[in-house]
């Protein structure tokens, strides 16, 4: 069976470290040495994890990073002799014992049958279970990707699909509410003038945070002149807009002109969401970065 791996923002939640000191970490010292996705994307196993929480305890106690690197042979051969055990997915007895796919099926079920409340029971369960970026990417992400898909397939109503995004919009604010503040790079979110839907930077939000981002989210339909005054009074590091509806090609182009025009020329944009996906030469042509992989918001920490 393949080793279970982690992208990075996970290895930092199961350790403790934050994202910016891993990296660090690696740069100065050569504390790990990650594999890569093809994507390019750091990945980091069960015994990285074990190492990062060594080296996070050694720290806690007062020991410099330098010279706890310096021990990393020694800590490296316990880890050989007596491994940890590897991260679990659920915490023993959470939701008896149930996977991410179960609870996903069980509120798929629920939905079928109109019954918000047992929706609600079954993520509390998740969030309760799970830590809360893999609650999130886990469970949260694919259930609203499928109640998005049978909606459009026409095989969950409008009610359906509303009962069950409500729920969701409501514990990823929770989790949110519970992440940590972030440092000194500051990021202003919002989505764009006419969009209601905010789950993905809801979501963008979250992962940020925890990838040490302080974060300004303004929400949905954000007016240009609205989020030229935030950036002017915020001067956040980089904006990240969302547009998932798409309303054809023309109008995306306006609306991301206007955006664009009313922050400074040199500040980093990016755009993600369906809409902004569809219309990828028109993000080109105007210079904003177009958001394709769930990963790009968490690189930005970097």
């Amino acid at each position: 069976m393949a080793e279970r791996t982690y992208r990075i923002h996970i290895a930092a939640e199961l350790s403790g470290v934050r994202v910016e000191l891993i990296r660090a970490w690696e740069r100065r010292y050569g504390v790990l040495v990650p594999e890569r996705t093809p994507a390019g994307y750091r990945v980091y196993t069960d015994r990285d994890v074990a190492l990062l929480k060594r080296l996070k305890a050694l720290t806690d106690e007062g020991v410099a990073i330098s010279e706890a690197a310096k021990l990393l042979p020694q800590l490296m051969a316990e880890l050989d002799t007596v491994p940890e055990p590897p991260v679990r997915e659920e915490r023993a007895g959470g939701a008896g014992g149930a996977q991410p796919t179960s609870w996903r099926a069980a509120v798929m079920a629920a939905a079928e049958a109109y019954d918000q409340p047992r929706v609600s029971r079954i993520l509390d369960q998740v969030l309760s279970a799970l830590p809360p970026l893999r609650a999130f990417e886990d469970v949260l992400v694919p259930v609203q990707r499928e109640v998005g898909e049978r909606w459009h397939a026409g095989t969950l109503s409008v009610a359906q699909e509303h009962l069950v995004t409500q729920v969701v919009r409501e514990r990823l604010v929770s989790l949110l509410h519970g992440a940590p503040e972030g440092g000194r790079k500051h990021a202003v979110l919002a989505c764009f003038p006419e969009e209601e839907h905010e789950l993905g930077l809801l979501g963008a939000a979250l992962r940020l945070r925890y990838a040490g981002v302080r974060v300004t989210l303004l929400g949905q339909r954000v007016p240009a002149e609205g989020l030229g005054e935030t950036v002017a009074r915020a001067r956040p590091d980089v904006v990240g807009l969302s547009a998932v509806t798409n309303r054809g090609a023309t109008v995306f182009e306006d609306v991301l002109r206007r955006l664009r025009e009313a922050l400074p020329k040199e500040l980093p944009v990016w755009v993600g969401g369906p809409a902004a996906q569809a219309h990828a030469d028109v993000c080109e042509r105007l210079g904003v970065r177009l958001f394709m992989h769930e990963d790009d918001w968490t690189r930005l920490s970097g």
